[in-house]
């Protein structure tokens, strides 16, 4: 099989489709937390910062985990890396579904999922980027990316349907069934051979990824990128049900979870329009656009909570959609600029880097929201607006570090 994408086969389409495929349904239930988000804060009587950690400790998690997962697809059969990665999903979600009842035991499993999702995410992305190189190697990134971001988004929305329909235990049960359909897809479809390359040096030396400086360009954008993305993922619904409360909406206005779920495929759109605008205009001009307009949505969005509330999810989906623009860009970036045979600790580094991020971001807007005193304007105006200050920093550090003038 991995022969046969080198050259590239006919077949090789349709492995890269089956493997996003369980990269989408893996994907599933790692939204529902932060879609029933509010009424998982006054079930369980949560703090924003409590909520923020709930949400957050998935990504530190990962950042514990990738590191370690990715640099082992350098030595072992990446298919027994991923199965491990969606076990753990099924399993995390399932607890969360039947054992899950209050903050620490909550705590526990998103843990446990975020270390699935780093045994899932760039394992699964490597697996069908190896073969490939150039143009090829970056539309394969971008349908990977636009797969797991399609997924995500509707998580968002299946979440919030099945817990008005049957209740928050349901959403989670589904999420662990499609992991685990994930898992059946993977163990059929993977090749089982070791890698054709061992890279050299210990397991965990990334002093050769620290080297490469094009790569760790790539990889700074992309972990201001993933805090930001994080932060309004995390947020987002809560943000929306705390504003719809406040201000009344129309009857038309569909609810938050489903929102969200628009704001996230109108995010794949423009990934793919992203990754594309890259190639012909080139990556730093596009994540220099992106970026920018990104910091200043932030700046504006928060105080949305002020306005009717059709005019706060016009915001919410616009600046969902400018963080995505870089999204594709960014990873194709780092998978170009890394050595092939230091590719599983190059991605090892960019996921624990951007992961580390998405655990911060979440957090932030939590501290902004309790030290403003709560759901208040003025909390989601320093909660979103603070982002800006650090996507901003993040781009002009990506930019020093390729030498761009």
């Amino acid at each position: 099989m991995t022969g046969a994408l080198r050259r590239p086969a006919p077949g090789a389409r349709s492995f890269i489709l089956a493997i996003v495929t369980a990269q989408m349904l893996t994907q599933i239930g790692a939204f529902a937390l932060p879609a029933m988000l509010p009424g998982y804060i006054a079930r369980w009587h949560l703090s924003g910062t409590e909520a923020g950690w709930l949400v957050g400790i998935f990504f530190a998690a990962y950042v514990a985990a990738v590191p370690v997962l990715l640099a082992l697809t350098d030595r072992l059969p990446v298919r027994l890396v991923y199965l491990t990665g969606a076990g753990l999903t099924a399993v995390s979600h399932l607890g969360f579904a039947l054992v899950a009842d209050g903050f620490w035991s909550g705590l526990v499993l998103r843990a446990i999922a975020g270390i699935g999702w780093a045994g899932a995410y760039m394992p699964g992305l490597k697996v069908i980027a190896d073969p490939l190189d150039g143009v090829a190697q970056s539309r394969a990134v971008s349908m990977h990316a636009a797969g797991v971001g399609l997924s995500g988004a509707a998580s968002f929305m299946i979440a919030g349907l099945l817990e008005t329909v049957a209740g928050p235990t349901a959403a989670f049960l589904s999420g662990a069934a499609a992991a685990a359909c994930a898992f059946a897809i993977a163990a059929f479809i993977m090749p089982a051979a070791l890698p054709p390359r061992a890279s050299a040096g210990g397991l965990l030396d990334f002093r050769p990824v620290f080297r490469n400086r094009a790569a760790m360009a790539w990889i700074v954008g992309y972990t201001v990128h993933t805090w930001e993305l994080a932060a309004l993922r995390a947020w987002g619904v809560t943000f929306l049900a705390a504003t719809i409360a406040r201000q009344g909406a129309p009857d038309w206005l569909p609810g938050p979870a489903i929102l969200f779920t628009v704001a996230g495929l109108a995010g794949i759109a423009v990934s793919i329009t992203g990754n594309e605008m890259a190639q012909r205009f080139g990556r730093f001009r596009v994540v220099t656009l992106a970026i920018g307009a990104a910091a200043f949505l932030s700046l504006i969005a928060g105080w949305g909570a002020a306005l009717p509330a059709p005019a706060a999810a016009v915001l919410v989906v616009i600046w969902n959609a400018t963080i995505y623009l870089d999204s594709s860009a960014l990873t194709a970036g780092t998978v170009a600029a890394a050595g092939k045979n230091m590719r599983g600790a190059t991605m090892g580094v960019h996921s624990m880097a951007g992961y580390a991020g998405g655990f911060v971001g979440p957090l932030g807007v939590g501290l902004a929201l309790d030290l403003a005193g709560g759901n208040t304007v003025l909390g989601w105006g320093l909660g979103f607006g603070h982002l800006a200050v650090v996507t901003l920093a993040g781009l002009g550090a990506l930019r020093w570090m390729a030498r761009v003038r």
